[in-house]
């Protein structure tokens, strides 16, 4: 239950982040750094998505094989 809330509080965190550094970029007219760094955020959660989906596939994996 704990690491589902702290996941979750990553993915949050990472979002405003990049967020702010893509506003920032934008302010300044970098406009093509700005969608790269959103690009780089969406694939660090779907990283952590993949993962989080990896571990509960070995979960159920373990249940219905013994």
């Amino acid at each position: 239950m704990f690491m589902d809330a702290l996941i979750l509080f990553q993915i949050a965190g990472i979002g405003i982040i990049v967020a702010l550094i893509h506003t920032i970029l934008k302010q300044m007219g970098k406009e093509e750094i700005a969608q790269f760094a959103t690009l780089i955020g969406f694939i660090l959660v779907l990283l952590i998505v993949v993962n989080g989906l990896s571990d509960l596939f070995q979960q159920i994996r373990s249940v219905f094989l013994f």
